[in-house]
């Protein structure tokens, strides 16, 4: 799951919902984090919800969908996919526009900078400054943020136009998310974030984002 459905499907407490989002940027055992108490819990529940997901059979079915050349890149594929019919289905999902949901989120995530790592703040910066969130739903959105990725990668990849290939399957890839999202809602409702986080901490648990 990407940024979208990673805030969609945390918590709406701030410093909740920014560790929702900082799962991709932080690494090592969530109590050792020198992050707020709140914003480790949205770190677990990120890293709890990216497991189940990429455990899940219906996700497997969308991997197959990705042409064989960019399937090693097919995780990346699918978060950006699913991202993007997340926003386009939002209204089957949520009880609010989409609009009025990133108009929160956007002034929450910037107003908790002080404790924003260096590495994720160029991020949400202009995610914030650009409507990354909104901008999903839009196909030349897709296809350029999944051309931005692959400059950011460090070597030669096949990413660039790669969201042609949801284009080439769309009704097969939104038929696996139809089904996989409210899987994936009930499983993120369920979770413990207290308990959890510190069960996790405990354990010395460390999955990686």
């Amino acid at each position: 799951m990407n940024f979208l459905a990673h805030l969609f499907l945390g918590p709406r407490d701030p410093e909740q919902a920014l560790g929702s989002l900082l799962g991709d940027f932080v690494r090592g055992p969530v109590a050792k984090l020198d992050l707020p108490e709140g914003v480790r819990q949205g770190i677990w529940l990120h890293r709890r919800i990216d497991s189940f997901t990429d455990a899940h059979p219906l996700i497997a079915m969308s991997r197959t969908r990705v042409s064989p050349e960019r399937r090693r890149y097919a995780g990346i594929m699918i978060d950006m996919f699913y991202d993007h019919l997340l926003a386009r289905h939002w209204d089957r999902f949520a009880d609010q526009p989409i609009g009025d949901f990133t108009a929160r989120m956007y002034p929450l995530l910037r107003a908790q900078r002080a404790v924003i790592p260096v590495s994720a703040w160029p991020v949400i910066d202009h995610m914030t400054e650009h409507d990354w969130l909104g901008s999903y739903a839009r196909m030349a959105s897709l296809h350029r943020a999944l051309d931005n990725i692959a400059l950011r990668l460090r070597r030669a990849n096949p990413l660039p136009g790669s969201a042609s290939e949801l284009e080439h399957d769309y009704a097969g890839f939104e038929a696996d998310f139809l089904a996989f999202m409210p899987q994936v809602i009930a499983f993120a409702g369920s979770q413990d974030l207290v308990l959890g986080a510190a069960e996790a901490g405990a354990a010395g648990d460390s999955p990686s984002a």
